[in-house]
């Protein structure tokens, strides 16, 4: 066997049967109590994903073709994905808030033979499906799944896969058209799923993992928010399958609904994306304080976005001894590591031998150098955009021999090789030759006490070329803010010409359905402003 997601899948349902790798916390349909929570074991989700597969093979899907994947979080989202990997085709993440159009560009730029679709979106998929004559497929979730899935045999028969079978992540496209991010089976494998161990040093063999997995016989319970057509969630989902870890998911995000998961589950840690998720959970753990035990919760981690560092004071409050964890990644480096706060206020990634900072030609940057780069990761990369030469040349290039991805985020290298996190370059403002990276100033503003989340991108200016503008979100009972006032308020955080020259209130900040920042929105937003 060779580090293919499917074969070291396979590998571990093989070894550890009976173990629940997946719970579904399932709300109360009604409304009236409390929800339940659906259980899988390995040997069942094996049996349906070898269903589907097979009914996939049955209507023409071959290997390397590409499978939408259109629906919430579910079991059954869960089943496509490892069909999907089992005959050797790709799963596309697709986004469930997409519109028609937006669904005919992903539809047709990621060429999916085939679409698995949840019938609440069945409407917009088939408005989108005539303008897309490649999808061959339609599968809806429901009695015509389940249908296929009858026909078919349970059984394991399918042929050899290979560690350079493609893996694609979507990306988020909140500052431009969604790319699909083309990785080999082992780079996954050991960037993005840590290589099978998120505590030490890689698995190197499908022995070695199944033998890890096996041992793990009391493993933490962790719940993941983010729905997994997002990059980091389907990282979190798979790594935890590799490791004998249970994964709790929900269909949608209900604050109320964590509460009870953690003391149903009793699970251990869970992961949101930022404030936009962790702020209402805190809401709800104050609204809620004493009703659900939550002692059983000791970390909380967020990928996509950081905390605000109010924000994590609060939940310590509230649950005290918690670990809090900024990670940071992207869908185009996999896992890289964790971000940690200064007492100077800057913002960390510890030295990394994957991790280097290079100038706009892909050349290294000295450590200890006071010139500010590019975050670019080495080794285990992915190998290009899908369908997509130019940017795949700037975005994954060869220097030296050594391919690499250079990532959007900007920084510094100090001297022990630790990277100062700036910001996103490709967001960064430059007023009157003075960069501007918006996430320092979204800190500062969210630092308000009233300002529940806030955006910052910049607006053209005659004079200085652009101004930092802001959209915000005000906290219910504080309405009547006056926008100057937070604006100066953040004089006491930032220097001078990083303050917001204007501020747009808007009922609620758009994000993805995963918590990150649509940056498109803010600036569209700021300029009609």
């Amino acid at each position: 066997m060779s580090l293919n997601i499917a074969d070291l899948y396979e590998a571990v349902a093989d070894a550890i049967p009976d173990r629940v790798p997946l719970i579904f916390g399932s709300p109360d349909p009604a409304g009236a109590g409390p929800g339940t929570s659906q259980r899988r074991t390995y040997a069942e989700l094996e049996q349906r994903a070898n269903r589907l597969a097979h009914h996939l093979q049955s209507v023409g899907v071959r290997p390397g073709q590409h499978v939408g994947i259109h629906m919430r979080n579910s079991i059954e989202y869960v089943e496509g994905l490892l069909a999907c990997l089992k005959i050797r085709a790709v799963p596309i993440n697709v986004n469930f808030r997409y519109t028609d159009a937006e669904l005919v560009y992903l539809y047709n730029n990621s060429e999916i033979v085939a679409l698995i679709v949840e019938e609440e979106y069945l409407p917009t998929a088939t408005a989108a499906l005539s303008r897309c004559p490649g999808v061959g497929h339609l599968l809806t979730v429901g009695a015509d799944y389940e249908a296929a899935l009858a026909a078919q045999s349970p059984d394991r028969d399918f042929p050899p896969r290979s560690q350079d079978d493609h893996f694609i992540i979507y990306t988020g496209g909140t500052t431009g058209m969604p790319k699909g991010v083309v990785w080999r089976h082992e780079d996954f494998f050991y960037a993005a799923l840590s290589g099978a161990n998120l505590s030490g040093p890689p698995r190197t063999s499908v022995a070695e993992v199944v033998e890890a997995a096996a041992a793990n016989t009391n493993p933490a319970v962790l719940m993941l928010i983010p729905p997994l057509m997002h990059g980091a969630a389907v990282y979190s989902l798979l790594t935890a399958f590799l490791m004998g870890a249970p994964r709790v998911i929900a269909r949608s995000f209900d604050p109320v609904e964590v509460l009870r998961l953690i003391e149903a589950e009793k699970i251990a840690g869970i992961t949101v994306v930022g404030d936009a998720i962790a702020g209402p959970i805190a809401d709800a753990m104050t609204a809620h304080a004493g009703e659900y035990d939550l002692s059983s919760l000791k970390l909380i981690g967020s990928g996509g976005a950081l905390f605000s560092p109010q924000l994590k004071d609060r939940l310590r409050e509230l649950v005290p001894g918690l670990v809090i964890k900024d990670a940071f990644g992207a869908s185009e480096s996999g896992n890289d590591g964790v971000v940690e706060f200064g007492d100077d206020g800057a913002k960390r990634i510890r030295a990394n031998p994957n991790m280097l900072l290079v100038d706009e030609r892909g050349r290294a940057i000295a450590p200890g150098s006071d010139e500010m780069g590019y975050i670019a990761r080495r080794g285990h990369v992915p190998v290009a955009y899908f369908g997509d030469e130019e940017k795949t040349a700037a975005t994954f290039p060869v220097v030296e021999g050594v391919r690499m991805a250079i990532l959007g985020d900007m920084g510094r290298m100090e001297a022990d090789g630790t990277i100062v996190l700036l910001g996103r370059g490709s967001m960064c403002i430059n007023s009157g030759g003075e960069k501007v990276f918006p996430e320092e100033v979204e800190q500062a503003l969210k630092t308000h006490p009233a300002v529940v989340d806030a955006l910052v991108a910049g607006v053209p200016d005659a004079r200085f070329g652009e101004r930092v503008a802001a959209v915000v979100q005000l906290r219910e009972g504080d309405q009547g803010a006056d926008p100057a006032e937070i604006a100066e308020y953040c004089r006491e955080h930032v220097a001078g010409y990083k303050i917001p020259r204007s501020i747009v209130v808007v009922p609620s900040i758009v994000r993805s359905p995963s918590g990150k920042a649509d940056y498109r929105w803010a600036k569209e937003t700021v300029a009609q402003g």
